[in-house]
């Protein structure tokens, strides 16, 4: 099998596209569950000192297992026929099989937008360890990226497994076939710390200057692991391309009056793209812009 997959690029690029949209629709139960679990979490601990126990939020078991989905309006439990990626939501008519509530657009774009980035990975680097790591750390910056969308928020829970696996795969380099995910673990080290200090120290002396924060520490963590997966050389990369890309699409969304300049615009996604571009292009980009320069 793994020999049919290495000489048929096609045949593995079309499997990893069908597992991401299983995957992708776990995303969806993670990016919805996880902060209602830190929540939780945070609520639990604050029951403990005011005796004032929470009454909005789910009661019993609740993670990222159990209890099974169920739609929000009307408390119907999901089939798993009705949770088949893309194709129930199509069946379905985007609304729920029970009180036909709308089901949100976002769940299948999720799912198909998962698969994509991943045969996209898929494809750029073959069959190989190498294809599996980068699935994976495109599966993590995905639900990232929501998260701090929906909540200004990147869990630690996500950024530090993210940001400590980067370090343990550069105990395996070189790695044979590898061609540039894989770095030293000098090279790794060094991009962690240069990765959370640079955006630490832009935070800090913003703070100083402005009075306000300019940014959340889950920042500092998510690029502090992109420079452990890729090394710190990638990182002037990444945080040009975040930097450009988010104060135009800031710029845009308050020019159009989409974004009022009170409420503060996640980051994260943008570190998650710019990381994910860098990881499949960034050495291009590097020599491209060298080219440019000479």
């Amino acid at each position: 099998m793994q020999d049919l997959l290495i000489q048929s690029p096609p045949l593995f690029i079309a499997i990893a596209f069908a597992v991401a949209l299983l995957v992708g629709s776990f995303l969806n139960v993670v990016i919805y569950r996880l902060p209602l679990m830190m929540e939780r979490e945070w609520r639990a601990q604050c029951d403990e000192l005011m005796a004032e126990p929470a009454k909005d939020l789910p009661e019993g078991r609740f993670d990222l297992v159990a209890p099974r989905s169920r739609c929000p309006n009307c408390g119907q439990q999901i089939t798993a026929l009705q949770n088949i990626p893309v194709v129930s939501y199509v069946i379905l008519g985007g609304k729920c099989a029970g009180c036909k509530a709308p089901i949100a657009l976002r769940y299948p774009v999720i799912e198909l937008l998962t698969a994509m980035l991943t045969g996209i990975v898929a494809w750029h680097f073959g069959f190989g360890w190498e294809a599996v790591a980068a699935i994976g750390l495109t599966w993590m910056l995905i639900a990232i990226s929501v998260i701090d969308i929906d909540h200004q928020l990147i869990p630690d829970s996500m950024s530090l497994p993210l940001l400590w696996a980067g370090l343990a795969m550069s105990l395996f380099y070189p790695m044979e076939g590898a061609r540039y995910l894989f770095v030293d673990p000098k090279t790794a080290i060094v991009g962690a710390l240069a990765g959370y200090l640079s955006l630490w120290s832009i935070y800090h002396i913003f703070r100083l200057i402005t009075g306000k924060e300019g940014m959340g520490y889950g920042d500092f963590k998510l690029l502090g692991a992109l420079g452990a997966w890729l090394g710190w050389k990638m990182l002037p990369v990444i945080i040009l391309m975040s930097a450009v890309v988010g104060a135009a699409v800031g710029i845009l969304l308050i020019v159009t009056k989409r974004h009022e300049r009170s409420v503060p615009i996640p980051f994260g996604p943008y570190l998650a793209a710019a990381g994910w571009i860098a990881m499949l292009w960034g050495p291009a980009i590097v020599n491209w812009y060298l080219d440019l320069m000479i």
